[in-house]
């Protein structure tokens, strides 16, 4: 997989997106809540805004950062990998020139006997003609 997306090219980055969420499988995650990380990875060809710089010509960092915040701060999910997967499908039904995405979904607060940085799920997903996002 890594290799095709190299083949990608160009890709607007967001990293260390933070958001106060409701997901998971224990009553008190809903209840409470808890911080979420959310890293985005969208592929695009970024030549032309590159020549033209021409906000027109791209996709804002800021409409990929309220796609994760509404559904990061939105109704709840029991599993990260929804979370993931509704931020992903959202981003590329939303932006057309986004030929692909990857979207990290990390929880740094979990249960766990032992120190981490975060625990969590990452999924990359493609525009297809053939295959539904």
């Amino acid at each position: 997989m890594a290799s095709d997306l190299s083949k990608l090219g160009d890709k607007l980055v967001l990293r260390g997106l933070m958001f106060h969420g409701y997901h998971g499988v224990k009553q008190e995650e809903k209840k409470l809540g808890q911080k979420f990380l959310i890293d985005v990875d969208a592929w695009m060809d970024l030549r032309t805004p590159g020549h033209t710089d021409n906000m027109a010509d791209t996709v804002s960092y800021t409409s990929i950062y309220r796609i994760v915040k509404n559904i990061v701060e939105g109704p709840s999910q029991n599993l990260l990998e929804s979370v993931a997967q509704l931020i992903a499908t959202t981003t590329l039904n939303n932006h057309s020139e986004i030929a692909a995405v990857r979207v990290v979904v990390g929880k740094p607060h979990v249960a766990v006997p032992g120190p981490l940085d975060y625990l969590g799920v990452e999924i990359i997903r493609y525009r297809s003609t053939d295959m539904p996002v």
